[in-house]
Order: structure tokens, then C-alpha cells, then sequence
């Protein structure tokens, strides 16, 4: 055993001789820098956006920027909300970028200012999971570019300080549903009625719920369209049943 030890000993360090030979010729041959073709470079010069465009290293970018980048002046246009900012390029040009400023608590991943009056104005009308489903009906997204969803309701909400939905307090106002519900109709009969103004409404926005006065479903005229639309119905219903009667009789 000891003797195959020392082989393997004496074959280890061998191999490092070997190594430590060949590293030591590599140090001793000078290499000459390789250098671009010359062509190449300024047919790449002249194309600057393909450089910048078609390269995902970001060390060659920050690279190119400082070399054609002299110096940024920022300054600040109070009225109208923006920064500005004075590039001054290499070779004397100079570049004037306008960027809006954002106000205090404003971020990149804020929610659009059209979705937060949307949730205001819903706000305590209706629960969140129906604010929710509006919202993604009308292909509106978070701040992130997600789909909205209860407890994101719920978020903005207490963010701004909104009223949450209460079932049990009394309701002002019904949506199609409801107002089917307390006519003893179906909702396409309120949807059509709406359509005709003979019910009072209003959306917040499209695919938003209807808001329908309580009041004004006992009013005189809604109650007598209803009461005819009901009349004409059970007559319908009633139609096939008297002609089959009418058929056994002949028969």
C-alpha cells in the first residue's frame, strides 16, 4: 500500500512540473494586443442605434454613454412640473429632454388617475368584488399591470381613506338585479326599461352597475308598465294551454 502511495505521489507532482512548465512558457511569449478591423469600427460608428439596440451588456452601454456624454445640467421648470435636462454631447451638440415630474408619493407603478375616480365614485356603492370584475370588464389594470381582485379594492380604499360597502345600511339606490327582484321581473325587462327611460338610471361608467332610485320604482308609471308587461306574460303563458284544450275538443 505504501508503495502505491508514492507512485501516486510522485505521478501528482509530475503533472505539476508539467503545469508549472507550460504556464511558465506562456508567461515568457509575448502576446500582441488583438485590434479591431478598422472598417468595422466605423461602419459601427456610423451605426450607433444597431450598437445600442442589438447588445444586452450594460457595462458597453454605460462605456458608449460616458464616452459620447461630456456632461447633464438638470434643472427644474416649477410651472410647468418638469425637469429638464441639457445633454451636452461630444462634439459640441447639445440636447434639451423634458420629464415630467412626479409629485409627492407619485411612483411608476401607480394606478392610472382614470381607475382611482372610477373607484371613488363606486366607493361604498357597491362591494369590492363588484368594483373588481367593472374594472377588469372594461381592461383595466393595477399599477403592475395585474387584474384586479378584491383585496386590491380593498387597498386602494383604505389608502384613500373610501367607505367600504355596508349590506346592511339602507339602500338609496338598486342595481338591475335588485330593482328585477323587487318588481317581480326579469333583469333583461329592467335592462329593456332603462333602455326606454321608462326607469331612471344612471352607470357610473359602461359595464359599471346601474344605479336605480328606490323611489323611483313605485312611481305610477313604472308600476303600470310593469303591471302591463306582467299581464302580457301570464296571457302568453296561458295562450298554448287553451289551444290545446281546443284540439282534445276537436279530436
Amino acid at each position: 500500500m505504501a508503495s502505491e502511495l508514492e507512485a501516486r505521489w510522485n505521478a501528482a507532482l509530475e503533472q505539476v512540473r508539467n503545469l508549472e512548465h507550460s504556464l511558465s512558457e506562456l508567461d515568457a511569449t509575448p502576446c500582441a494586443p488583438v485590434l479591431p478591423d478598422k472598417q468595422l469600427l466605423l461602419s459601427l460608428a456610423e451605426d450607433l442605434p444597431s450598437v445600442w439596440n442589438n447588445s444586452t451588456d450594460m457595462v458597453l452601454k454605460q462605456r458608449i454613454a460616458r464616452i459620447l456624454i461630456e456632461e447633464i445640467v438638470a434643472d427644474l421648470d416649477v410651472k410647468a412640473s418638469q425637469l429638464i435636462l441639457i445633454i451636452h454631447w461630444a462634439g459640441g451638440r447639445h440636447s434639451e429632454l423634458r420629464l415630467k415630474k412626479s409629485r409627492l408619493g407619485e411612483h411608476g407603478r401607480q394606478n392610472d388617475a382614470n381607475v382611482t375616480e372610477l373607484i371613488k365614485d363606486m366607493a361604498g356603492q357597491f362591494p369590492d368584488e363588484l368594483i373588481a370584475a367593472t374594472l377588469n370588464r372594461l381592461g383595466l389594470r393595477t399599477g403592475k399591470g395585474n387584474t384586479w381582485k378584491k383585496h386590491r379594492i380593498a387597498s386602494v380604499r383604505s389608502y384613500l381613506n373610501l367607505p367600504a360597502y355596508d349590506p346592511e345600511a339602507p339602500a338609496r339606490t338598486l342595481n338591475a338585479a335588485q330593482a328585477a327582484k323587487r318588481l317581480g321581473v326579469d333583469s333583461r325587462t329592467v335592462h329593456e326599461l332603462l333602455r326606454q327611460k321608462v326607469i331612471p338610471g344612471k352607470q357610473v361608467i359602461r359595464f359599471a352597475p346601474w344605479q336605480i332610485p328606490v323611489e323611483a320604482l313605485e312611481s305610477p308609471a313604472v308600476l303600470k308598465r310593469v303591471g302591463a308587461i306582467k299581464q302580457h306574460d301570464r296571457t302568453r303563458h296561458s295562450a298554448p294551454d287553451t289551444v290545446t284544450l281546443k284540439l282534445l275538443d276537436v279530436e
